[in-house]
């Protein structure tokens, strides 16, 4: 297969095209694990402001000043 003025064998671009499907693959994975972090951490948060524990610590704090 001619690539560029190059002759390339067929072997060569399958070998290519299953390290770069794996290498995304992996890209992908780690894209899903910061994205579930991030995600669990939001929900603590507006869980604990809901159940108003940053109002207590504000008022804790605000008669200790």
């Amino acid at each position: 297969m001619m690539l560029f003025g190059i002759e390339i064998p067929l072997w060569a671009l399958f070998l290519i095209g299953i390290i770069a499907v794996v290498v995304v693959w992996k890209l992908i994975k780690f894209a899903i694990k910061i994205l579930l972090v991030i995600v669990v951490f939001l929900v603590i948060l507006f869980g604990l402001d809901f159940l108003g524990v940053f109002e207590y610590i504000q008022g804790l704090l605000s008669t200790i000043v």
